[in-house]
């Protein structure tokens, strides 16, 4: 009897092992697709009252319109006139909408496009929060480096990585993983931890 009932729960916990995913993605893309149908309704009812096509096929054309107009956007950056048009855009937008540079800079930091970005350029590194010689250690990414060898730290709370908090230590509190990769550290936050003793065993 005892052999059935572990049985039983080893394939129902196989079971929600493959279909949880699964589940989530479908809720996940099924919000992701409603809030775009929300954003670009606007274009897609004017466009489907006129043309009397699907709704469906109406809000793919928009998607892929947006597309086409973030390429060209992004195409016209990188000549001088391109730049140029931004950097006056940048200007007069952030007097005209004060928290217009904020969330331009979390959306830069989040997506890499920044070079000072620490999920682009950052520096995996276990820190001794409470001194060097206590052994508990926390993963972190190097944000900075100062001239008096003190560092800068993001350190990620799990299982959300890009929120956290920052922390200025002096260099001995600091390992540096020079080996490890940004992205292979966040795994271990976004898993709450797992998978970090067979990263940092690679520890030199």
């Amino acid at each position: 009897m005892q052999r059935l009932n572990n049985f039983i729960k080893k394939s129902i916990i196989g079971g929600l092992l493959v279909i949880s995913p699964v589940v989530i993605l479908y809720f996940a893309f099924r919000w992701a697709f409603l809030a775009v149908s929300d954003l670009i309704n606007p274009i897609a009812e004017p466009l489907s009252r006129y043309s009397n096509a699907p709704e469906p096929i109406i809000d793919l054309f928009v998607v892929l319109l947006i597309l086409v107009a973030c390429f060209i956007v992004g195409n016209i950056l990188t000549t001088r006139a391109g730049q140029w048009l931004h950097s006056r855009f940048d200007k007069s937008l952030s007097r005209l909408a004060p928290g217009y540079n904020l969330i331009r800079d979390v959306i830069q930091q989040f997506f890499g496009n920044d070079s000072n970005s620490p999920f682009k350029s950052g520096e995996v590194a276990v820190v001794r929060l409470f001194g060097a010689d206590i052994p508990t250690a926390a993963t972190c990414i190097v944000t900075s480096h100062h001239s008096n060898g003190w560092f800068t730290l993001f350190v990620p709370t799990g299982p959300n990585p890009t929120s956290g908090l920052i922390y200025h230590v002096p260099p001995e509190q600091v390992e540096l993983l020079p080996h490890i990769k940004v992205d292979e550290a966040l795994r271990t936050i976004i898993s709450c931890g797992a998978g970090s003793g067979e990263l940092l065993k690679r520890t030199t």
